[in-house]
């Protein structure tokens, strides 16, 4: 058993050795570089086989709104969020070279995953622009088993690792599968797809506040009330007589504030609301989403 820890790189682990934490950097960099490349390169450009012949590339937002659904997203926030994520990631990747042991082991704990999810964000994007949408949506599926699986087992690391690494891309991760999954539906701007798009949209709220309330993470509710925005903006442009654009803006307002409750005690070291104090000392260090110390 010991021996299938050692070899499993999704293993838990508090010391990795200087090898292992080698092949972190190495890999880390390179899947991350791949991933922003072809982001930003499928944003802003079109490539050269066509920009609209039917099998060809398009650049993302527009198919976005090529495909509009009850899902459609506004492409400006979107755009910000991930440029933040992006800029946060790098941060993340230097603490693999920092010079504190706890630090670098803490970084690396995350990185199979974090790994993992790049290669998957990149063949999702490459897949989407290409109108692949079902395997756009499997690679979605199998990135939110991924990312949930490093959530619930590494969620009380620092928030340098934790937003980059963790709650940021899960939070995009869960709203896509919406996204391409609506397109991905025959007929997604139809009287019954909006419908179904009315009532699945509270999964947003249901799904954020599981996390503030559980695990007081802050960062999950303001990435999905970010996100909820994206959303409720393009749906009121598109269609102001409708629905999903006035759920969207009352989810966004009900997780911003439960965010602000759970955010501002934790920053000034106050109690949490919801029954649970913050932690102090040792595990105060271990759980950094309920206090800053």
């Amino acid at each position: 058993m010991d021996r299938l820890s050692n070899i499993n790189p999704f293993a838990k682990r508090d010391q990795h050795s200087r090898g292992s934490v080698i092949t972190y950097k190495v890999l880390t960099i390179v899947t991350w570089l791949l991933s922003v490349i072809v982001s930003v390169y499928y944003t802003f450009d079109y490539p050269d086989h066509g920009r609209y012949a039917h099998g060809h590339a398009r650049r993302i937002w527009d198919v976005n709104y090529l495909y509009y659904t009850g899902f459609t997203l506004n492409y400006m926030i979107v755009s910000l969020y991930w440029l933040a994520i992006f800029i946060l990631q790098a941060g993340y990747i230097g603490h693999l070279f920092s010079s504190n042991v706890d630090t670098v082991n803490a970084a690396c704990a995350v990185g199979s995953h974090f790994i993992v999810n790049n290669l998957l964000h990149f063949g999702f994007v490459w897949l989407f622009v290409y109108q692949h949408f079902v395997w756009a949506e499997i690679f979605l599926i199998l990135n939110f088993i991924n990312l949930s699986s490093l959530y619930f087992r590494h969620n009380a690391y620092p928030r340098f690792i934790h937003t980059p690494a963790v709650s940021g891309p899960l939070a995009w991760t869960f709203v896509a599968i919406y996204w391409n999954g609506a397109i991905m539906v025959h007929h997604p701007d139809s009287l019954v797809a909006r419908i179904f798009a009315n009532i699945f949209v509270w999964s947003f709220l249901a799904y954020g506040a599981f996390f503030i309330v559980v695990y007081k993470d802050y960062t999950m509710g303001f990435n999905l009330s970010v996100l909820s925005a994206a959303l409720g903006v393009t749906q009121f442009r598109h269609q102001v007589v409708a629905f999903q654009w006035i759920f969207a803006f009352t989810i966004m307002a009900v997780l911003f504030v439960l965010t602000v409750l759970i955010a501002v005690p934790a920053m000034m070291g106050r109690d949490l609301p919801f029954g649970r104090r913050a932690q102090t000392t040792s595990d105060q260090e271990r759980a950094p989403l309920l206090a800053d110390n």
